[in-house]
């Protein structure tokens, strides 16, 4: 069973950064996909940015481009997103979610933590 813990949330003001860090652990992440989500009060969850495990390849959602960048480190079986130029849209609970394959759904996911950018 594939759990995830997310870590690094927080208050920060706008054109700050922010770093959060999501803990995988039960299972063999070769060729598991690593994404974040988030979701703002009100509204759906937003797809953020996803890295391949074992290719290193990436995907960002167009609203984060060039200011959000995620990373994975094997040897800890942590992946982490930086997020830069943070902007009070940016306020939502954060997600960390995996899935098995490419073409997988998204079926494993984090408690969530919160990220408040403040104006």
């Amino acid at each position: 069973q594939v759990q995830l813990v997310e870590s690094g949330g927080g208050l920060v003001q706008a054109g700050g950064s922010l770093r959060l860090s999501c803990a995988a652990s039960g299972g063999t992440f070769r060729t598991y996909v690593m994404g974040w989500f988030r979701q703002a009060p009100g509204k759906e969850r937003e797809f953020v940015a996803s890295i391949t495990w074992s290719s290193g390849n990436t995907n960002y959602g167009d609203s984060v481009k060039g200011r959000f960048t995620i990373s994975r480190d094997s040897a800890k079986n942590t992946v982490d997103l930086q997020m830069n130029s943070l902007k009070p849209e940016d306020t939502a609970i954060y997600y960390c979610a995996s899935k098995r394959f490419v073409f997988s759904n998204w079926d494993q996911w984090g408690q969530g933590t919160q990220v408040t950018v403040s104006s």
